[in-house]
């Protein structure tokens, strides 16, 4: 007959059960979240139907919806791995929560973590059902789905480490200022909806190093030009992900 045993196992789960677990409450309050769902799904999809079947914009020689399709898809990222998540991170400090998650076993680098897991997972629905209105619009993908998730991926480690480093130090009122702000600017000036070439030549190479522009650049040479591996696209976007990530975790405080 096979002894049960009922002995008590204190301790903490292992590191990536606590990370998984704390994605999902992550993710799950990011979907029903009526001002969030706002923000990463309803705003990029106005703005896809508006300027790929209005003429707002002179996109060249190409059908607009080819133009305008990766552009949405890296404000996707942008709206869920840095606005969103900046501002309720921020919100998250300010009324404690944070707090008693740091007297949990899961450590400041594991929340960093997850909170970047629950971003991807919010990605991916994002992706197909922007995908999904593009393709009724009658867009035409090009290149290697490999070098797009490859972007994404980099791009969210971009602006999580953004986000985070921005919620970690500032007040909740700071950040939400600061992070709308900072959506508003990389969105006119990131290539999103508008051409680069429009802007003065003296301003190109800031515009250039910036992590929306980047992501822009990379899923625009892909999707719509069928390019092959975006080597300086994904070199910034990487850079931007090293450098903020670091600071975020050397840097982010629970209160």
């Amino acid at each position: 007959m096979t002894t049960l045993d009922f002995t008590p196992r204190p301790g903490a789960a292992p590191l990536p059960r606590m990370v998984l677990a704390q994605a999902g409450a992550e993710a799950r309050a990011t979907l029903r979240n009526g001002e969030q769902l706002l923000l990463t799904m309803i705003i990029p999809i106005l703005l896809l139907v508006g300027f790929s079947v209005a003429p707002l914009v002179d996109v060249g020689g190409g059908r607009r919806v080819d133009f305008v399709t990766p552009g949405i898809l890296a404000l996707a990222v942008m709206s869920t791995a840095f606005t969103g998540q900046a501002i309720a991170t921020g919100f998250e400090r300010r009324y404690g929560v944070l707090k008693r998650l740091g007297a949990t076993p899961l450590s400041r680098a594991g929340l960093l973590l997850a909170k970047t897991v629950a971003v991807v997972g919010v990605e991916v629905l994002q992706v197909v059902v922007i995908a999904v209105v593009a393709l009724a619009l009658g867009w035409s993908p090009h290149g290697n789905p490999l070098w797009v998730a490859a972007l994404i991926l980099l791009g969210t480690a971009a602006f999580s480490g953004l986000a985070l480093l921005m919620a970690g130090t500032l007040r909740a009122e700071a950040t939400l200022a600061a992070a709308n702000l900072v959506y508003l600017v990389l969105l006119g000036l990131g290539g999103v909806l508008f051409p680069l070439d429009r802007f003065p030549a003296g301003v190109r190479p800031v515009l250039d190093a910036l992590p929306i522009t980047a992501l822009t650049d990379g899923m625009r040479s892909v999707l719509a030009g069928g390019g092959g591996f975006p080597g300086g696209p994904l070199l910034v976007l990487a850079c931007w992900a090293a450098v903020t990530l670091a600071l975020a975790a050397r840097t982010f405080r629970w209160e």
